[in-house]
């Protein structure tokens, strides 16, 4: 079985991929499960060159196949100097925990949504490197959630916007979702995980 290091200490973004790609033998590792801790500063200007900043890091570190993966959001008619971009736990230069996040998110959509309801946008950028040292890059957007002004009762650490994010079509909050009604609306990432397979063979 293959291995790949993802340069994540988020447990639930470490579990993102782990299931599919064990499909395609290969086991994910996050940095707790190796016991690595990096130093990096992400001070890339896009998603994909902060994802590459940490798969590179981490590479140089262990000498193994290894992935780095951030995210960029942006809000419908937020202005610019308050969207979120690649500071999406950053606001005013301090790190927020999940509650303050909900906190802060929640505001935004009372003030900037329409009926209680503001459309987003995610964008993914994910580097891998593989055992030769070979880079790859992908990048990849979700258009298909609203934030909302109500939380969810179930909450997802790690990923604290799932609770007040809702599914289009389906209404339903990220964090309620089951696997059914993400096949159903068809918010699949099998092409990520190509990806990933691809650049390690």
């Amino acid at each position: 079985m293959k291995e790949i290091l993802f340069a994540t200490g988020n447990i639930s973004k470490g579990k993102r991929f782990e299931k599919e790609l064990l499909k395609h033998d290969i086991k994910t590792l996050t940095l707790k499960d190796i016991g690595i801790k990096l130093d990096v500063e992400e001070n890339g200007i896009t998603a994909i060159e902060n994802a590459r900043i940490k798969a590179r890091e981490l590479f140089k570190l262990t000498n193994r196949p290894s992935m780095g993966m951030d995210d960029t959001l942006y809000l419908e008619g937020v202005p610019e100097e308050k969207q979120p971009g690649l500071y999406v736990r950053r606001v005013n230069g301090r790190e927020l925990n999940d509650e303050e996040m909900i906190e802060h998110y929640l505001e935004l959509v009372k003030e900037y949504g329409v009926n209680g309801i503001l459309n987003a946008k995610w964008v993914y950028g994910m580097v891998v490197i593989n055992e030769n040292g070979e880079e790859f890059e992908y990048t990849w957007e979700k258009t298909n959630i609203y934030m909302v002004d109500q939380v969810s009762q179930t909450l997802n650490p790690g990923y604290p916007l799932n609770s007040i994010t809702k599914l289009k079509i389906i209404d339903k909050y990220l964090t309620d979702a089951t696997d059914e009604d993400k096949e159903k609306i068809k918010v699949s990432e099998d092409d990520v995980v190509d990806f990933i397979v691809n650049s390690l063979n």
